[in-house]
């Protein structure tokens, strides 16, 4: 399977190859080295594009292992509350049988 160059790589290895022509140099030459310069700039797309991909890729995971600490803080923090509130709440009947019974008390002594 032949690797389609685009006509904008053809027209730059093109101009590349012309700008480095030396005196005597054919125009075969001058097509050989713009092939080559062609292949080059096609090898160094190819690579960027690859080097882009893992880049991605290393984002994507670091976005992954970031949600999946602030979800585990957020659980942390919610079990917090929890814990916090149940302990409040532990002592609230406890509190409310106190005072119910100090009121019937006073309510007896009147």
């Amino acid at each position: 399977m032949k690797n389609k160059v685009s006509p904008e790589i053809q027209n730059e290895a093109i101009a590349i190859a012309k700008a480095t022509q030396k005196e005597g140099q054919n125009k075969a030459q001058t097509k050989l080295i713009a092939k080559g310069i062609e292949k080059g700039i096609s090898e160094y797309k190819k690579n960027q594009k690859i080097k882009m991909r893992e880049k991605e890729k290393q984002r994507k995971k670091q976005d992954v292992i970031k949600l999946q600490n602030q979800s585990v803080t957020v659980q942390e923090t919610t079990t917090e509350k929890e814990n916090s509130t149940a302990e409040t709440s532990k002592y609230l009947p406890w509190l409310l049988l106190g005072l119910s019974w100090i009121g019937f008390i006073f309510y007896g002594l009147k």
